[in-house]
C-alpha cells in the first residue's frame, strides 16, 4: 500500500487478512464519505442559517434580534430564537424558518417588557389611593 494512506488504515491491514481488508477499506472510505457530507451539510445549514439571520436584522435594525443576537437552533423541523441560558428560563422564539423564529423572538421580547394592562390600571389606581 501507498505510504498517502492515512494512518488508521495502514494499522488495520496489519491485522485484518488481505481480502477483508479491501473490504473494510471500502467501508471505511464509505463512512468517511457519508460523515464528510453530513459535517459539510451542517456547516452550510449553519451559513445559510446565518446569512438568513444578518438580512432580518439589516431589514429590522431596531428589532430585538438585531440588538441582542439570539443563539439560532434547528430542533425538529424548527427553529428557535434563544436569548438566556435555556428555553424555560429566556426568550424563545420558534418557527419553521429562520425569520419566524425571530420574529416570534422579537414579539416575545416586546410582550415581556409592556407590563399587562390590567396590572398597570391596577398599580395607577392603588398608587392614587395610597398617596391620599
Amino acid at each position: 500500500m501507498s505510504s498517502a494512506l492515512p494512518t488508521h488504515i495502514i494499522l488495520v491491514e496489519s491485522h485484518v487478512q488481505s481480502a477483508g481488508v479491501l473490504g473494510l477499506e471500502g467501508g471505511m472510505k464509505k463512512i468517511n464519505g457519508a460523515k464528510l457530507r453530513k459535517q459539510r451539510h451542517v456547516l452550510d445549514s449553519t451559513m445559510a442559517a446565518m446569512e438568513r439571520m444578518e438580512l432580518y436584522c439589516a431589514a429590522h435594525p431596531g428589532s430585538p434580534s438585531a440588538a441582542r443576537r439570539p443563539r439560532l437552533l434547528y430542533r425538529g423541523q424548527l427553529w428557535i430564537a434563544l436569548l438566556g441560558p435555556t428555553v424555560e428560563e429566556g426568550i424563545v422564539g420558534i418557527g419553521q424558518t429562520v425569520e419566524a423564529a425571530l420574529r416570534a423572538f422579537d414579539a416575545q421580547y416586546l410582550a415581556g417588557l409592556r407590563p399587562p394592562a390590567e396590572a398597570l390600571r391596577r398599580g395607577v389606581y392603588d398608587s392614587k389611593l395610597s398617596a391620599a
